[in-house]
């Protein structure tokens, strides 16, 4: 996510707190957190996909996802 984006997220939380926002405003900052959120799970997902387990012999296995239940 572009830096001027989370600058913008939190011009908007700031101002929420103080003088309180508009409906565009908190649309705009409903929008942008989503962007957020889906960026910061995206990395987090992309680093467990390379990611192994290496047990005492050095062998290295690949995570696997959790079967739901």
């Amino acid at each position: 996510m572009e830096q001027h984006k989370i600058d913008r997220i939190n011009e908007l939380a700031k101002k929420h707190k103080t003088v309180g926002l508009t409906e565009e405003e908190h649309a705009e900052r409903k929008a942008l957190h989503r962007e957020y959120v889906d960026s910061v799970l995206g990395s987090l997902k992309g680093h467990l996909d390379n990611t192994y387990m290496v047990d005492e012999k050095g062998n290295k296995t690949k995570l696997k996802k959790k079967e739901d239940r």
